[in-house]
């Protein structure tokens, strides 16, 4: 079987074969349009290869420990040239205060892989709540927010900096006006020429840095099969099943090395365990990829010249500039919630940011094509913005949606734009899938009163109704703290959304049959070797209709499983978390 390599000692990985790049009829349909500030590489003496930082936020959960942890796990040479920065893997580690300061004498680890367009900080909610929940029954459990590689590009500096001085002014400044902080300035957003390297960075790699992590973070493999649970949120849970699959020393031997070795059980967040891509739980826009259907060469050859853009990005809501603009927006929410927001007028235009509130704010077509009334002729207290932007009944991408409660201060009408609430009725029910099950609501009066935000807390009698005559929401559908979920997108020193997200890891997904993508995924069994315990959105997307055992959370969107609040409108205790630390300590 040959001697197994050291677990740090990485094989290059696999090129595929460079086919002529096809015509233009093959180009992806969304142009890349990315951040060029990277964080920088850890301060560290040296010699050092692992940085562990305390993180410090206004959580209302208590008794939970947070550091930012960084470890030196260089990329390959074949991944070719790119930032010092990338060369660490990066993980929030959230564990019991009153427990134990080594993970090797946690009772469990919780490992979990984000989702698409998702960073660490996307599961600072769900992580201290089951942390807590654990805590409150003995069981001393640590989880392990991993960010993905790509997400050492992202430049926190000006965010860092607003809540620092607690003024969003100085955040926007710092991305859009060229001001320095400490002497830095932003370095605008990068071209796809200039992200070559994420073209190296899919599936293989994606598995490799978190096996690297877990053995460098917890050596002893035995330790880790007793200890550590695997799994994560919508394409977490594809990620994951592949984790389960892998044969890391690439022998394809059971000597411990395959990836479903160094777990004990598996947890799906609005996922399923499971290598196909239904199983995602979220968009994997593989039909924007023409060249999908002429295999994996053509794919890696689209990659390498350029013609397929390196990450996905799409002119409205999924860009890099957009998913920096949640952080701000998440910024002057959690600063001051009450306060009126001039995000609109304060950050310069753009064609990302315009047509990200065009397609937001607008109530209908004709507004839409006509472009007027704009978001800039409404006034909105910062929550509001903030809740416009994510909740189920103002968001219309299924995957992006949170139920924080609903508007106010106003007349509230439906938005029938892009797609008209009555989807059941006109024959086209199965947009839900896409659009989410929840009717969409607009603010109607331009140039008029305040438009503020009921919390999930706060949503009770006197609720708009629709056009049907039912109203928009309940409490009974409401179940995160737009608080809470402002300060996860403030406040986490890694990022809640992904800026960068490999368009290989899609690509590798879909082509995973093909020589050369996934030749190590051998042990198809891996998925099912160990217990899975699935925890879906009622509302959300979950890749599949509920299976006998599954923990299903009434009301609750795709995002909701991350960022529910502990406390919640029934009085019980927020379902997810409870269950899922019940799960890690059997």
């Amino acid at each position: 079987m040959g001697r197994p390599p050291h677990p740090l000692v990485r094989r290059p990985p696999r090129r595929l074969g460079g086919l002529a790049v096809l015509g233009a009829s093959v180009l992806v349909a969304a142009a890349a349009a990315l951040p060029v500030h990277a964080l920088a590489a850890p301060a560290a003496g040296p010699g050092a290869d692992r940085v562990e930082t305390p993180v410090a936020t206004g959580s209302p959960v208590t008794g939970v420990t947070e550091s930012m942890v960084r470890v030196r796990v260089p990329l390959p040479a074949s991944a070719g040239p790119h930032p010092e920065a990338c060369d660490w893997l990066s993980y929030l580690r959230f564990r019991d205060s009153a427990g134990p300061a080594a993970s090797a004498q946690a009772d469990r680890i919780l490992v979990a892989q984000p989702g698409i367009l998702e960073g660490a900080g996307a599961f600072d909610s769900v992580a201290r709540n089951t942390v807590a929940a654990a805590a409150k029954d003995g069981k001393h459990i640590e989880f392990w927010a991993l960010d993905r590689r790509s997400n050492c590009l992202e430049d926190h500096t000006g965010v860092q900096a607003g809540l620092a001085a607690k003024d969003v002014h100085l955040a926007v400044d710092y991305y859009y006006r060229q001001k320095e902080v400490d002497g830095r300035k932003f370095a605008g957003y990068q071209t796809n020429d200039q992200v070559a390297w994420l073209q190296n960075v899919g599936l293989e790699q994606t598995v490799r840095d978190q096996y690297d992590l877990m053995v460098h973070e917890l050596p002893d493999q035995q330790a880790r099969k007793q200890k550590m649970l695997c799994g994560g949120h919508s394409l977490g849970g594809v990620l994951t099943a592949f984790f389960a699959e892998w044969d890391f020393d690439g022998n394809h031997s059971t000597t411990g090395d395959a990836g479903y070795e160094q777990c004990s059980g598996y947890f799906a967040l609005d996922t399923r365990i499971s290598t196909s891509l239904p199983g995602a739980g979220g968009p994997l826009p593989t039909d924007l990829i023409p060249l999908l259907k002429f295999g994996a060469g053509a794919v890696q050859a689209g990659l390498e010249s350029g013609v397929v853009p390196r990450s996905l990005s799409a002119p409205a809501l999924i860009n890099t500039e957009t998913m920096n603009l949640l952080s701000i927006a998440g910024l002057a929410a959690d600063l001051a919630p009450g306060g009126v927001s001039d995000l609109a007028t304060y950050v310069p235009s753009s064609f990302n940011t315009d047509t990200t509130y065009r397609l937001l704010f607008s109530k209908d077509y004709p507004t839409f094509v006509k472009g007027s009334p704009t978001v800039k002729d409404f006034r909105f207290t910062n929550a509001a913005a903030l809740g416009g932007l994510l909740d189920d009944n103002s968001e219309p991408l299924a995957f992006m949606q949170a139920s924080v409660g609903f508007w106010d201060g106003g007349k509230i009408v439906d938005k029938e734009f892009p797609a008209p609430n009555d989807l059941d009725a006109i024959g086209l029910g199965g947009l839900k899938q896409l659009l989410g099950p929840d009717k969409k609501a607009i603010p109607d009066e331009p140039n008029g009163p305040l438009y503020t935000w009921r919390n999930y807390d706060q949503v009770g009698a006197g609720v708009p109704a629709s056009k049907d005559g039912t109203p928009f929401t309940s409490s009974a559908k409401e179940v995160t703290d737009i608080g809470e979920l402002a300060r996860s997108l403030a406040e986490q020193p890694l990022d809640f959304t992904e800026h960068y997200f490999p368009t290989k890891m899609v690509t590798d997904i879909a082509l995973a049959a093909a020589p050369g993508i996934a030749d190590d995924a051998v042990h198809t069994g891996g998925p099912t070797a160990n217990p899975i315990i699935n925890l879906e959105a009622g509302d959300g997307l979950g890749g599949s209709s509920p299976q006998p055992g599954d923990v299903v959370a009434p009301g609750y969107q795709h995002i909701d499983v991350l960022t529910a609040s502990a406390k919640q409108n029934d009085g019980e205790p927020e379902i997810v978390s409870t269950n899922l630390a019940a799960f890690a300590a059997k």
